[in-house]
């Protein structure tokens, strides 16, 4: 990025319309600025993803001012996990989740941005520079403030000097709709290849959202490879859709922020290691980084890393933590064995792996007791 000279032409660009984009846009929009929205693609449009919607993710939603965004697909009210060695628990999930598809979920949130006043543009952004007042998109398209919200091969990520996750701190994963029945979700884990699990994730009229993801660490992994893995972890799934893609963990993030221009999302490495969800994390940085990013370029860089900080910063840490107690099987299944005995554990591992959640002491006693060599099995 080098200076140019140029006229702000918005107060705030936005590259990206997923939903950390959208939420970008709608909490700029609603702090007065002028925004321009733009993606590459035409929505609605496809995104490989799990499709689950956390209900914190609704709620930071519905404080910009956005309902509506699950109309059509009924709450799921309950989660299986299977732990690599067997062991199961089921129980209710501490507040209902949904599972919406990405073309859905994302274009309803789009249509909210603009709705809020944001100018929506079809645009591959290629350049970006530093400029008088703000930043210059292809030489043409000026703005005070840059929100990189552009995914896990972020353009303006990339503009930045970051390179992108290495090895160890990248997941794959592979996703796939397929006739299913029940209505709870399913996460089941692996030894083989650890960390990586299989999902199932209804979406209320007899179809799953499934898939495979694993922690990358060496070779390139294929297609024909991760969709054996789901066939393996989930016998009989005949998915159709099948797309893969990568995501940038949150173990290895970049700066939020360099001078007019932040990251948010995926662009940020906001993925969680422990459960490979994204969503939630999106929306709010989304949502921090819009309101960041209106009062103007002195003050957007400096308020948005503050306010990640303060919000999800303690989480971070102890996701993190939890990442590196369960690299060994044994103890995810010494985890499912307590919550399995004890649903508050249940729901702080949910809170942990779902949203903004964090260990506390029983948790981290009960996980250790399962560990014990006497420890007795769950009933």
């Amino acid at each position: 990025m080098s200076d140019d000279s140029a006229t702000p032409t918005y107060d705030v660009a936005i590259v990206g319309a997923g939903p950390a984009g959208a939420a970008a846009a709608l909490a700029a929009c609603r702090a007065g600025a002028s925004v321009v929205l733009l993606d590459r693609a035409e929505f609605p449009r496809d995104k490989p993803c799990g499709d689950g919607i956390a209900a914190e993710t609704l709620e930071v939603l519905a404080g910009l001012g956005v309902t509506g965004v699950t109309d059509g697909y009924p709450p799921v009210r309950s989660l299986r996990l299977v732990a690599p060695g067997g062991t199961e628990v089921a129980r209710p999930l501490p507040r209902p989740a949904h599972t919406v598809p990405r073309k859905v979920f994302d274009a309803r949130l789009v249509e909210a941005a603009v709705r809020a006043g944001a100018t929506l543009r079809r645009h591959t952004v290629r350049s970006i520079r530093y400029a008088a007042g703000g930043v210059l998109l292809d030489d043409r398209l000026a703005a005070r403030v840059l929100i990189g919200a552009d995914g896990a091969g972020s353009v303006v990520r990339r503009a930045l000097g970051h390179p992108v996750n290495p090895q160890g701190h990248l997941a794959i994963a592979i996703r796939g709709y397929a006739p299913a029945s029940g209505d709870e979700q399913l996460i089941r884990t692996t030894s083989a290849r650890w960390p990586a699990y299989a999902w199932s994730f209804p979406l209320g009229d007899g179809t799953a959202n499934v898939g495979y993801g694993e922690v990358l660490r060496g070779a390139p992994l294929t297609k024909a490879y991760l969709l054996q893995r789901l066939t393996d972890l989930l016998p009989g799934t005949e998915a159709t859709g099948l797309r893969a893609h990568h995501l940038p963990l949150s173990t290895r993030r970049p700066a939020p922020a360099r001078g007019p221009v932040l990251l948010a999302g995926d662009a940020l490495s906001l993925i969680n290691p422990f459960t490979g969800e994204g969503i939630f994390y999106a929306v709010l940085s989304g949502a921090l980084a819009g309101a960041a990013a209106a009062e103007g370029p002195e003050r957007a860089g400096p308020r948005y890393t503050r306010a990640l900080r303060a919000r999800l910063g303690r989480h971070l840490r102890h996701s993190g933590f939890a990442t590196l107690l369960t690299r060994r099987p044994r103890v995810v299944d010494a985890a499912v064995r307590a919550a399995r005995r004890d649903r508050a554990v249940f729901h702080r591992m949910v809170d942990l792996g779902l949203a903004d959640g964090v260990f506390d002491l029983r948790t981290i006693g009960r996980i250790g007791a399962e560990l014990l060599p006497f420890a007795a099995p769950p009933p």
